[in-house]
Parts: structure tokens; sequence; C-alpha cells
């Protein structure tokens, strides 16, 4: 009964049988039960107890940059955070800066800011196509940072109620946290520094000009394998002969062999297959087991 109230009081907050897979970055995918769109903290206050009361799981969806959806509709509630949600602000204290921002808030964005108004520390971000949100789940990196590096403070709800876990109680490890799947990320606060502005953006300069050279466009999802320690994953991809392997509708890119690229109105289920085959693969040539950094929803087995 609690759906059928969310439903009715959600109003245009609440769409059912809502597309879901083709709002992440692969444009791939099936539907979801519901997707809600949540605003504002009254929003959440308003409807987050008949969220939790559905029964249902909560899937954030944020850009959707990795994540994979099965084909189908499946019986979860997906939610969307955007205005209040997705807002910046920082301020100084004890010779740092203190970011506060919201889970629903891209990187990219934070990023560009925060470079342009003299915060230094964030630029890496401005290569993560994720928000705030997803990307303290997974402790997002890269160019030589993450998440861990700066992150002090954040902000979840659960069916149990609001939680705020410190830099401890976070658990960080390699694109990890011990944030359940369960709890709905809202906030996220940091720690950087001054900097100068022109060395910042410059940095950001470079590190869009890097990913612009080595990495391919088109509608995939990222880095698909975690890195082995002392090994990358697109390397043994290539070792196992899988650089531009197709399976359907996605095929390996030749850019970059960790990325998978999946066709204008393809199938989640083909991405799916192909990266099972890809991991299958590597395991026969080299003995390494790789490990999927992607999401998944509607798939029985996680590779």
């Amino acid at each position: 009964m609690s759906l059928r109230e969310l439903v009715e009081l959600g109003g245009d907050r609440v769409e059912e049988h809502a597309a879901f897979g083709t709002r992440t970055t692969y444009r791939v995918g099936g539907t979801v039960r519901a997707l809600v769109t949540l605003s504002t903290h009254r929003d959440l206050d308003e409807l987050g107890p008949l969220i939790f009361a559905s029964g249902l799981s909560l899937v954030p969806i944020g850009n959707g940059s990795n994540l994979l959806v099965a084909d189908g509709e499946h019986e979860v509630i997906g939610i969307h955070l955007s205005g209040e949600f997705a807002q910046l602000g920082w301020s100084e204290s004890h010779g740092a800066v203190v970011v506060e921002a919201g889970a629903g808030l891209d990187l990219p964005i934070a990023a560009r800011r925060l470079s342009g108004e003299g915060v230094a520390g964030f630029e890496w971000a401005v290569g993560v196509p994720g928000t705030f949100g997803g990307a303290v789940v997974m402790n997002a990196g890269g160019h030589g940072s993450n998440m861990a590096a700066s992150v002090t403070k954040v902000h979840t709800i659960s069916a149990n109620g609001p939680r705020e876990w410190d830099a401890v109680e976070l658990g960080f490890a390699y694109r990890s946290s011990a944030i359940d799947r369960s709890d709905l990320v809202t906030r996220v606060t940091l720690r950087l520094a001054r900097g100068d502005a022109q060395a910042s953006l410059a940095q950001i300069k470079e590190i869009v000009r890097w990913r612009r050279e080595h990495q391919p466009g088109g509608a995939n999802a990222g880095s698909v394998f975690r890195n082995p320690e002392g090994d990358h994953a697109g390397r043994l991809i290539e070792v196992a002969g899988c650089k531009g392997l197709r399976v359907g509708s996605a095929v390996v890119s030749e850019k970059h062999s960790n990325f998978i690229i999946a066709d204008p109105g393809g199938s989640a289920n083909d991405v799916y297959e192909l990266l099972v085959e890809v991991r299958d693969r590597v395991l026969e040539a080299t003995g390494i087991l790789l490990v999927t950094e992607h999401r998944f929803l509607g798939f029985g087995e996680r590779p």
C-alpha cells in the first residue's frame, strides 16, 4: 500500500514504470517500478518514509556513469537527487577550505568551480563523470587521487533514519567504502586547501586533454574492471586478445581495452555478456580474475 501512497502523494515527483537504463551513460537497459525525484529536503522528509516503507530496494541513479541496468522492468525504486541536493558551498576553517557538496552534484562541475575560486586538491575529479553520492560510495578516483583523500564526513539516510559518517567509519578502500547499498547519500563534506586558481585550471585543462586523447567516446561507463595490484586491466584484456571483441550490440573499445561501448539502441544484456566473456578470457590467458568497477541492476551474477 505504501507504494500506491508514494505515487499518489508524490505527484509529478514519482514516475511509474520509468526509463532507467537509458538514463545511464551506457544509454541501454530497462525500466524501474518507480523513479522518485527529490529536489528539496522537504521532498525527502515527505516522501522518504513511504520510499523506505515500500519494501522495494532503492537504486540511486546519479549520472548513471557506473551502472548497468538489465533489459526489462525491475521491481525497485530509482532515486534521482537534484535541486537542493546538487548545491555546492565552501568556507574557510583553520587554514583549510571546508566544502559542502550535495550528493546529486556532478564532480566535474564542482572541480571546475572550486579550481576557479582558488580551492585546490579536487582537480582530478574533472575526469570523473559521476555525482558525489556514487563517487563516495565507490571511492571514485583518478589521476593520482580519490575521494578518500579529502572526504571528512558523509550524510546518509536509510530506513533506520539519518546518519553522519566520519572518515574512519567510511572505511575507504580501493573503489569501495563501508556505505551500504541501502543507504542514500545526501551530502558530502571535503577538506581542501587554498591554491592558485590559474594553476588549478591549467591542471584541469591537462586532465581533460589527456582523457580525450586516451579514452573513447560513445556510450560507455568508464573503466569496466579494477586494475589488479601492480598491473593494468587494459593490458591484460589486450593480452587475452579481447580488444575489439564484440557480442551483439556491445564491443570492447579499440582505443582503450578497459572500456565497453554500447551501440545506439543496443542491449544491456549484450554489454553484460561481453563483460563476462572478457573476464573469463583474461582468467584463462593470465590466471588473473578481474573484478568489475560497475554496479549492476537485474543481473543474477556480479562478475
